[in-house]
């Protein structure tokens, strides 16, 4: 019983203390530190030849294809399973559609337009040529209706009335499509308008860039396939001279063609000739096939066909979503003991080699400890993966909570709550 007393009138001489005495300086470092991870570089390699003529991996059948200029590339990892002079600058025709769908569905993720906000056109837009649903100027359709005629049927009207819409103007909303093509690190693309009309010169791009788009929107926009795997659907135009129906026919054939295709745009043109981007999911593996220059319409199909066909047959994925719970990490000098960790992501590699990928191998590499403060968001560690004692791909661990240093009067808290235990 004494004994207890004395414990409570030490803890509240402590107490009295701490009121009265300044924080000391120096007691605690300010700044993080913890024990060096060796970083690694990890990027993906093409599987084939920069300049083949329609090889691919060693030992694989040989892959025989008539555009000049194609590229497969896996959609997840980005993965470059095989290119022919996919860096050769091409006239891309609507294809250019595909970054006008991804400001398009960006636009949609950031608030700024919803599917259900009514687009009205203009004269601008009604005037465009070529591939079109025939929007006449004061029409107004929303938002969801334009995406499907822009996605299915190539309506360069219905992709003139969106620009406007979200920018103001076509040259402004060019202006953004050229500034996020610097941003995917597009370096052969240049946009002069937003539906491939323009013959011009300094409208152009290549089959590597073609296919780096197109991964950006299936993989970040996946509701993309809801308009891009419409066969057939009828509209209504409502305009001054009243209802009418008008059918919106896919401009993409392999959707008959191969059963497995999800999307994504085709394009034709006099100067481009004719281009698709072919994206087409198996086995949980989503392909991206980009043909420029076909000479023609069928030819352009069938190179589509041959491409993800070989693709599928050499091709295995290997996924961790990393959802497991990472442990604890030790903190020194914390107003907590320890912090919990979290992955930054996860986790895809592309194997065409023929590798049993139950051998991969995952470990975790953090420090035993660190020093306050930390903060939420910083990077702990990373997590390896190896197969056949090589390094296949890493995953930054992060810090899942802050942890700030602890100071003076942290210490005689601590001693005070021990005391009265």
């Amino acid at each position: 019983m004494m004994r207890r007393l004395g414990r409570k009138l030490l803890a509240a001489l402590l107490i009295l203390v701490l009121m009265g005495v300044p924080p000391v300086r120096g007691f605690a470092s300010d700044t993080a530190t913890e024990e060096p991870v060796e970083e690694e570089t990890s990027g993906e390699e093409s599987a084939g030849e920069s300049e083949n003529a329609g090889s691919g991996v060693a030992g694989a059948p040989a892959v025989n294809i008539s555009a000049p200029s194609a590229l497969l590339m896996e959609a997840s990892t980005g993965t470059v399973i095989l290119e022919r002079n996919a860096d050769a600058v091409c006239s891309p025709a609507s294809i250019t559609k595909i970054m006008t769908l991804l400001l398009i569905f960006e636009a949609l993720d950031r608030g700024d337009i919803k599917l259900e906000d009514e687009v009205m056109t203009s004269a601008h837009a009604q005037s465009m040529g070529g591939s079109q649903v025939f929007l006449e100027e004061g029409e107004i359709q929303t938002v969801d209706t334009m995406i499907k005629c822009i996605a299915v049927a190539s309506g360069n009207d219905a992709a003139v009335a969106m620009a406007e819409f979200i920018a103001g103007s076509e040259e402004e909303f060019v202006s953004r499509m050229n500034e996020r093509a610097r941003e995917l690190g597009m370096e052969n693309t240049h946009f002069e308008d937003c539906c491939g009309l323009t013959d011009s010169d300094s409208h152009y791009t290549t089959a590597r860039d073609v296919a780096v788009m197109s991964r950006e929107l299936i993989t970040k926009h996946p509701a993309i396939y809801d308009y891009t795997m419409i066969w057939m659907e009828d509209i209504t135009h409502n305009t001054a001279r009243g209802s009418s129906p008008f059918t919106l026919s896919s401009t993409n054939k392999l959707l008959k063609q191969y059963q497995w295709t999800t999307g994504l745009k085709t394009g034709s043109t006099s100067k481009a000739k004719y281009c698709l981007s072919a994206t087409a999911r198996k086995n949980d593996i989503d392909l991206i096939a980009v043909v420029m220059t076909a000479p023609d319409y069928k030819v352009r199909f069938e190179d589509a066909v041959t491409l993800l066909n070989y693709g599928y047959s050499i091709s295995s994925l290997y996924r961790d979503e990393n959802k497991d719970t990472l442990p604890e990490i030790k903190v020194e000098g914390g107003v907590e003991e320890s912090a919990g960790l979290m992955y930054e992501g996860g986790f895809s590699y592309l194997d065409v080699k023929g590798n049993d990928l139950n051998q991969v191998e995952k470990l975790l590499s953090v420090p035993e400890h660190v020093i306050a403060p930390v903060r939420e968001g910083d990077r702990a560690g990373e997590v390896i993966y190896r197969l056949n004692g090589e390094t296949i791909g890493t995953v930054n661990v992060l810090f899942s909570r802050s942890v700030d240093a602890a100071g003076y009067k942290d210490y005689l808290l601590k001693v005070i709550f021990s005391l009265l235990l």
